[in-house]
C-alpha cells in the first residue's frame, strides 16, 4: 500500500481502531468466497484475537499493522480499510479481496482471512514479510547485483505466470508492491487495481496503477496496442522494476528527478526504452530488452522469460 505524505500520529499502545460514529451504520458487504478449486484456504480469526504490534504503513483510506495472534503467537500483516473511505478505495479493496481469495501460489502474498469489522471497516489478514518491500530494501542497500536480480526475477515471473494463467493482470507491478522476507523470498502483493480477465482479449488499458511503470500501450493503445495482449503490460513493469533495482533510480529519469505525468508520458511513448549502463552482462541486457519492447506483441511472456538464459544460467541456490 503506497504511503501518503501526511502521517497521522498514532499511539501504538492503543487497541486496534474502533469504528467512529461517522462511518456507515451497516458494514460494507464482502464478496462471497469463490467456490472453485483454486480458492486459497482462509482462517477464521476475529479482531479480538489480534494484538497490534506496530504500524507498517498508511495508505489511502487505511492502515497496515503488524499484529500477533494472541493464542498462537503467529505474526500477520493486517490491512484495515476504514468504512468511511472514498467509494473508489472501497471498490479497490473489494477487488483485492476477490483476487486474494482466488490465488494460492508461493509467489503471491497469502490471504489468511477477511475480517468484517463493526462500523464498516474491513480487515485483510495477510502473510507478514519481515523485511518489507523491495523499494525499502533498495533504499537501505543501494543497488542489487545481477545474481540477486536473477533470483528476484525468477520468483516474480513465477508469480506472474501463475496469475496470467488464471486470467489475472496485476497492473501495478513496482518495487513497493513486491514484498520480501529475510530468506529473500519475493511475493507479489497489492491487487487493488488488478483485473480479472473475463476473456482472453478483454481490453485492459484504463489509467490505473502507477503511471511511472505503465507500458506504452497503456498511454497510447492506438499506436502500441496492435494485437493487444493485456498481460504484456506486467512484463514491461517488471523490466523497469529490475532496472531500477540495478541502477538505484527510476530508469527513465536522471537520479534525483521526480517524475510528473507529462514527462513520463513523453519519455515512455516518444523516447526509446531505457538501456542498462556499461558493464552489464549480455544475458541481463537481452533479458531487459525482451521486457521493454515498445510494441506489446513483441514482449516475451512470463513463461518464455522463465526460460531465458539470464534465468537459466545461474545457480539459484548460490550466494
Amino acid at each position: 500500500m503506497a504511503l501518503v505524505r501526511e502521517r497521522r500520529q498514532l499511539n501504538l499502545r492503543l487497541p486496534l481502531p474502533e469504528p467512529s460514529e461517522r462511518r456507515p451504520r451497516f458494514p460494507l458487504p464482502l464478496p462471497p468466497s469463490i467456490s472453485t478449486t483454486t480458492t486459497a484456504p482462509t482462517t477464521t480469526i476475529s479482531i479480538s484475537e489480534l494484538e497490534k504490534l506496530k504500524v507498517l504503513g498508511h495508505g489511502n483510506g487505511g492502515t497496515v499493522y503488524k499484529v500477533r495472534h494472541k493464542r498462537t503467537s503467529a505474526i500477520y500483516a493486517l490491512k484495515v480499510v476504514h468504512g468511511d473511505s472514498d467509494p473508489e478505495i472501497r471498490r479497490q479493496i473489494l477487488r483485492e479481496i476477490s483476487i486474494l481469495r482466488r490465488t494460492d501460489s508461493p509467489y503471491v502474498i497469502k490471504c489468511h482471512g477477511v475480517i468484517d469489522m463493526p462500523g464498516g471497516d474491513i480487515g485483510i489478514l495477510m502473510e507478514y514479510m519481515n523485511v518489507g518491500t523491495l523499494e525499502s530494501l533498495l533504499k537501505s542497500q543501494a543497488t542489487f547485483s545481477e545474481l540477486s536480480l536473477a533470483k528476484i526475477a525468477k520468483q516474480v515471473l513465477s508469480g506472474l505466470d501463475y496469475l496470467h494463467n488464471h486470467k489475472i493482470i496485476h497492473r501495478d507491478l513496482k518495487p513497493s508492491n513486491l514484498l520480501v522476507n529475510r530468506e529473500m523470498e519475493v511475493k507479489i502483493a497489492d491487487f487493488g487495481v488488478s483485473k480479472i480477465m473475463c476473456r482472453t482479449l478483454d481490453p485492459c488499458n484504463s489509467y490505473v496503477g502507477t503511471c511511472a511503470y505503465m507500458s506504452p500501450e497503456r498511454f497510447d493503445p492506438d499506436t502500441y496496442g496492435v494485437n493487444y495482449n493485456g498481460y504484456a503490460a506486467d512484463i514491461w513493469s517488471l523490466g523497469l522494476t529490475l532496472m531500477e533495482l540495478y541502477m538505484g533510480h527510476f530508469p527513465f529519469l536522471p537520479p534525483g528527478q521526480r517524475p510528473d505525468w507529462a514527462t513520463l508520458m513523453c519519455a515512455i511513448c516518444f523516447g526509446e526504452p531505457p538501456s542498462l549502463p556499461e558493464g552489464t552482462s549480455g544475458n541481463f541486457r537481452d533479458f531487459i530488452e525482451c521486457c521493454l519492447q515498445k510494441e506489446s506483441s513483441k514482449r516475451w511472456s512470463a513463461q518464455q522469460l522463465l526460460q531465458h538464459p539470464f534465468i537459466l544460467s545461474i545457480d539459484l541456490k548460490s550466494t
